[in-house]
């Protein structure tokens, strides 16, 4: 287990470490191009957009594997030591069951919820129908080399749909054990207030 944790962690890192390099670099040069130049890559806008979204659900799962989540967690404390253990997996299960439903929400037949689709069925149909992005197209050379489309398929942008809840589920999962076994408190470990005022006691002292 805790070898699968670390290609993981290495993995999402690696991601958001590459996703945030390329936004960053392709901002840059489209500023240039455009105040420097007058001119710029048409798909730019749409390219960063893309590499956004993959940042927020790559993010959403490494968030919970460092604790980095903010939430409220005040009245839960004020229960039993094993009661508050008791409420924090369910917190865990319960975003293990919102990132099941969205990842592929027919299972909750077994409730006799009559559900479909979610991102798994989604980016499916994206594949079979095979349609591009709005201004996001491959280079003239892979078109003629490849024989490809001229606008990249939507299904390779939405391919983070189901990568990135899946890696969510895992993590919601992998909360619940641990706070189940005592490695932590519970999913959502982030205090922001708490973290400034020990930071700072000493200049507020003064």
């Amino acid at each position: 287990m805790q070898r699968v944790d670390n290609w993981v962690t290495r993995f999402e890192e690696g991601v958001l470490a590459f996703l945030l390099a390329a936004m960053t670099i392709v901002s840059f040069t489209q500023v240039v191009a455009r105040y420097g130049f007058n001119s710029g890559w048409t798909g730019a806008l749409e390219f960063t957009r893309i590499l956004f979204a993959w940042l927020i659900l790559f993010g959403m799962s490494y968030g919970v594997k460092i604790g980095s989540h903010l939430g409220v967690d005040a009245v839960i404390r004020l229960f039993p030591k094993p009661v508050f253990r008791v409420i924090a997996v369910f917190g865990a299960l319960c975003g293990a069951v919102y990132a099941l439903t969205l990842l592929h929400s027919e299972w909750l037949h077994i409730f006799g919820l009559n559900t479909r689709g979610g991102a798994i069925d989604y980016w499916q149909k994206m594949y079979k129908i095979g349609i591009g992005l709005d201004d996001l197209r491959y280079p003239q050379a892979i078109i003629d080399n490849f024989g490809t489309q001229e606008r990249v398929q939507r299904w390779i942008a939405y391919l983070i749909l189901p990568i990135g809840l899946a890696l969510f589920l895992f993590r919601c999962l992998q909360a619940a054990w641990q706070i189940i076994t005592g490695e932590r408190e519970m999913m959502i470990a982030a205090h922001e207030a708490e973290d400034l005022v020990a930071e700072n006691k000493d200049i507020l002292k003064d």
